[in-house]
C-alpha cells in the first residue's frame, strides 16, 4: 500500500470518527516509546488518559502503545501529524531540523536550575508564544504541554571526575548542547536512543551516559550495569509530554477540549512530581547496589561554568545560522523571563503534593487558554 494511500484512508477514517465531534465513544491511539515503568509513562500517560475518559464521560478513550511498540521516538512527530496517533510525546532532540525553536529550549535546557520552573516554562512558552504554536502547527499538530527531567548526571562504567579522565571517553548525549559540552572537554559524543544505552553499557560501545538519576531505577534500570556516578549537573532534557494530531483536536467538542486542559496541568504536575520523588530513591538504590557517587573535580566544574557562558551567548545566532530560522533571540529572551516567573510562583507551593502544583498550573496558565480557539487556526 502506497503512503499516500495509507495517509488518505488514515485521515478518511479519522475525519469519519471526528464528524460529529467525537459524539460517540471511540479508542484512539497515544504513541509513547518509553517503558511502561518510565515516569512518563506510569505517571504522565496512563492516569492522563484515564482522567481524559472520566471528564469526557467516555467519549475519549486513548489505548496506550509503549516501548516505540506503535512508532520510535524519531518518527513520533510526524506519526502524530499523519494521524497515525493522535497523542504523542515529542522530545524536540529527535527532531532538531523540524522544530528548531524547540530544540534551541531544549539546548537552553543545559543550564536549567529548577525542573519544575523549567517544565512550566516550556509549557506556558509552547502554549502563547505565536512562533512555537506554529512550529507544531506546520506538522499538523498541537502542542498542549512538556517536561523537564531532573539535573543530568554521569553514569559510567568507571571513575570519571575530572576532565583527564573524560579524555577520549565514549558518552552517550541528547541534543545539540550535550554533544558539544562533551566534545568541548575531548570526549566523545555518542548518539544513541536511550532504549539501547544498557546494552551500549554492557558492550562497551559508550563508556559513560548523560541521564537524570530516575533512570537508574525507574523504568531502565541502568543501576544494574553502571559501576559510578560523578554528580555534576548538567542540565535537564526538555521534551513535549502531549501532542495531539490537529484534525483530532479540531474535532473535539469545545467542551471535550476544555476537559482535556485541565487534565493537563494535573498530567503535568503529576510527571514533575514523581520524577523528583524518583531522584531520590533513584540515587540511594544505586548506593545499596556498592555503585560509587563521586563529586567533580574543581577543573571540571570550571569548564562546565565555561561553556555554559559561552553557549548562551552565542546560541541565538547559531540556532538561526544552522536551522535556517530568522533571529530567535525573541524567543529565548521570554523564556528565560518565563523560568523566572515560573521559579518564583513556585516557592510557596508544596512540590509534594500533585494536586497543589496542578491547581498552581491550571490557574496561573491552562485557565486562561480558550478551548473555543487555541489550536484551530
Amino acid at each position: 500500500m502506497s503512503k499516500f494511500i495509507k495517509n488518505a484512508l488514515t485521515t478518511t477514517a479519522l475525519s469519519l470518527g471526528l464528524c460529529a465531534g467525537v459524539a460517540q465513544a471511540d479508542t484512539y491511539m497515544a504513541t509513547n516509546w518509553m517503558a511502561p515503568s518510565h515516569i512518563l509513562n506510569e505517571f504522565a500517560y496512563v492516569p492522563y488518559v484515564a482522567d481524559i475518559s472520566a471528564a469526557t464521560d467516555g467519549a475519549v478513550e486513548f489505548e496506550i502503545y509503549s516501548s516505540g511498540s506503535l512508532v520510535p521516538a524519531p518518527t513520533t512527530l510526524s506519526a502524530v501529524g499523519d494521524g497515525v496517533a493522535q497523542l504523542g510525546i515529542v522530545a524536540a532532540s529527535y527532531t532538531p531540523s523540524e522544530l528548531p525553536l524547540s530544540g534551541m529550549i531544549n539546548d537552553m535546557a543545559f543550564t536549567a536550575r529548577d525542573a519544575f520552573a523549567t517544565a512550566f516554562a516550556l509549557t506556558e512558552l509552547g502554549l502563547t508564544n505565536q512562533k512555537l504554536v506554529e512550529e507544531y502547527g506546520k506538522h499538523n499538530t498541537v502542542f498542549l504541554g512538556g517536561y523537564s527531567t531532573p539535573t543530568y548526571v554521569m553514569m559510567c562504567m568507571k571513575d570519571v571526575t575530572d576532565l583527564a579522565g573524560l579524555n577520549g571517553t565514549k558518552v552517550r548525549t541528547a541534543g545539540t548542547a550535550q554533544n558539544e559540552w562533551i566534545g568541548s572537554i575531548s570526549g566523545v559524543p555518542v548518539a544513541v536512543p536511550m532504549t539501547d544505552a544498557y546494552s551500549g553499557l554492557e558492550r562497551g560501545s559508550i563508556d559513560c551516559m548523560l541521564s537524570d538519576p530516575t533512570n537508574l531505577g525507574k523504568g531502565y534500570m541502568f543501576w544494574e550495569v553502571v559501576k559510578s556516578i560523578t554528580t555534576l549537573e548538567q542540565g535537564t532534557s526538555l521534551g513535549a509530554t502531549y501532542v495531539y494530531n490537529k484534525d483530532f483536536w479540531a474535532g473535539l467538542t469545545p467542551e471535550q477540549r476544555r476537559a482535556i486542559l485541565d487534565a493537563t496541568a494535573t498530567g503535568l504536575a503529576r510527571s514533575q512530581v514523581n520524577y523528583a520523588e524518583n531522584v531520590e530513591s533513584g540515587l540511594a538504590g544505586a548506593q545499596e547496589r556498592g555503585i560509587t557517587l563521586n563529586e567533580p573535580s574543581e577543573d571540571l566544574v570550571a569548564a562546565l561554568a565555561d561553556f555554559r557562558a559561552k553557549m548562551v551567548e552565542g546560541l541565538p545566532a547559531r540556532t538561526a545560522s544552522e536551522r535556517g530560522i530568522d533571529d530567535p533571540s525573541d524567543v529565548l529572551a521570554e523564556y528565560v523571563a518565563l523560568e523566572e516567573k515560573w521559579f518564583n510562583l513556585l516557592q510557596d507551593v508544596d512540590r509534594s503534593d500533585t494536586e497543589a502544583v496542578a491547581q498552581l498550573v491550571r490557574d496561573e496558565l491552562f485557565s486562561k487558554i480558550d478551548e473555543n480557539s487555541y489550536g484551530l487556526n
